[in-house]
């Protein structure tokens, strides 16, 4: 058998850490072929040695059975190599075309970019592979689901063979994502091969042919999909067997905590996302929102949060107004926050993850005195909330930007939730999780509605909705137009009412109680 990709025996270590140990990963032509692992495991720093971005202490990499040395993304990109980053690479005030050529830009004879023979073959190779993009829209007038195909067209634009996708659908919507798996699809029949690095169990089953497992830093092994089940790829991953069903008694909900009235809010170009909403959110209750990206979900959160200013209605927490409060203020009303973006809004990267840890609280005490920070009080506590999240680091002291996508998530929850607010809304808390994290993520939103707090939890993903809130809210076009609870719907009716296609009778009350 004659492999497209062999990479045999890998060892990859940072100061104080290995994070491959001597891993074989073998990649057949016309194949997906997942990289599963758990937070931190080292799937992306794996590809990363493939994709020419670290150096590995030991081991060899053949492309069609020659050994090669990928000092480089550029040396990657000439043997066909192409990478779809987990954050996306791209230029916002540019167009689509001029984030694909960036860097490879086509000249005519005096030297000058030709952009209309660049657009002209961008719209052939996205019509060829189903992409649909428009190569002279802007990067930032179009949606994540679109700015990731074009991630995908800036590899084939360069000759890409092999595709190594780094959890593709973490940031896409259910409809994004069956668009994502046929492109996939569309890609294998003409002769590409794929790596999809993933903890998706359910997109695994679906499009991949075989399964490489790595745990703590080891290849476990390879599995063909076919012959296996989410079950056993699941206790491969965690060593331990995962329970998929989140245990819970039933809520006992009590006095409202959250309360929104006919609330108005802008986006950034001035347009009404949120249009009249109101919403109520009960002590010892999780309201999950349902809804297709794009429908208002991420104003209505910073409205709430002291992000973004609303322009009518009103906004309280306890009966106190909170109504277009500063984010401290917000927060010393009672609200905690996990943001839906942690780089933007979660962490500041370039800070050790401890100092990240009490980015809420590091003007209170213990942690300040005087306006003088006590670092050994801040460390302590972060090295309690590390221990008790699992948080996969070096020491506190490590950036938070060395950190992987998820082990960055677990350390915003651990600040949050240790705060204990009287409100708690989570976006998107498990994105980029494993189903080990997605377990323990979920039972401490359990325990916090347990112990009588509020918690509003907005996630594109419906069985994370179904499975974990006593009260499904269904926002579409800036208004909850529907509630349901958990045990008396479905996916498919969910997705109807997101999209619009079914409405309530008195809907346009658009009460929520």
């Amino acid at each position: 058998m004659e492999y497209v990709i062999e990479m045999l025996n890998i060892r990859k270590e940072f100061p104080g850490i290995v994070a491959n140990d001597n891993i074989t990963v073998q990649l057949k032509k016309g194949e997906i072929h997942a990289l599963l692992g758990e937070n931190g495991a080292g799937k992306s720093t794996l590809m990363n040695v493939l994709f020419g971005l670290y150096q590995p202490e030991a081991g060899e990499i053949r492309v069609k059975g020659e050994k090669v040395n990928i000092t480089n993304p550029n040396i990657a990109n000439e043997l066909g190599i192409g990478m779809v980053h987990q954050h996306f690479m791209l230029v916002e005030p540019f167009t689509v075309t001029q984030n694909i050529i960036l860097g490879n830009e086509p000249k005519d004879k005096f030297g000058k970019i030709n952009i209309k023979k660049a657009e002209e073959e961008i719209q052939e190779i996205s019509d060829r592979y189903g992409l649909k993009v428009d190569p002279s829209a802007k990067i930032s007038d179009i949606s994540v689901g679109m700015q990731q195909r074009v991630e995908i067209l800036k590899t084939l634009y360069r000759g890409a063979e092999v595709l190594i996708f780094d959890e593709p659908t973490a940031v896409l919507t259910p409809q994004e994502i069956r668009e994502l798996i046929e492109i996939m699809r569309s890609l294998v029949k003409e002769g590409k091969s794929i790596i999809l690095i993933t903890h998706k169990l359910k997109e695994i089953m679906e499009v991949c042919d075989r399964c490489t497992v790595i745990r703590k830093g080891q290849g476990i092994g390879t599995v063909n999909v076919a012959e296996s089940n989410p079950d056993e790829l699941a206790s491969l991953m965690v060593g331990r067997e995962v329970n998929f069903k989140t245990e819970k008694k039933p809520a006992q909900p009590k006095d409202v905590v959250l309360h929104i009235e006919d609330l108005y809010v802008k986006d950034a170009r001035k347009v009404d996302l949120v249009k009249g909403l109101n919403l109520e959110v009960r002590a010892g209750e999780i309201v999950g929102i349902a809804g297709v990206d794009g429908n208002g979900q991420t104003e209505l959160i910073e409205a709430i949060t002291g992000l973004r200013k609303s322009q009518s209605g009103s906004i309280s927490v306890n009966g106190k107004s909170i109504t277009n409060l500063s984010p401290r203020k917000v927060t010393n009303h009672g609200v905690g926050h996990i943001p839906q973006d942690r780089h933007k809004y979660g962490l500041v990267l370039d800070y050790p993850i401890g100092a990240n840890i009490v980015l809420q609280t590091y003007y209170q005490k213990p942690f300040s005195k005087v306006s003088v920070l006590n670092y050994k009080e801040i460390y302590n506590k972060a090295k309690e909330i590390i221990a008790e999240y699992d948080v996969r680091t070096p020491s506190e002291f490590t950036p938070a930007r060395a950190l992987s996508g998820g082990n960055q998530q677990k350390a915003i929850i651990g600040r949050e939730i240790d705060r204990s607010p009287d409100l708690l809304i989570a976006a998107q808390p498990t994105r980029g999780l494993d189903v080990g994290a997605i377990e323990f993520i979920h039972q401490k939103l359990i325990e916090e509605r347990d112990k009588g707090r509020a918690v509003l939890l907005i996630s594109f993903e419906l069985d994370e909705i179904i499975n974990v809130s006593d009260r499904i809210a269904v926002m579409f076009d800036g208004k909850i137009t529907a509630t349901r609870k958990p045990e008396e719907t479905n996916e498919q009716e969910l997705g109807l009412l997101m999209a619009g296609s079914i409405t309530e009778k008195g809907a346009d009350s658009n009460e929520v109680n």
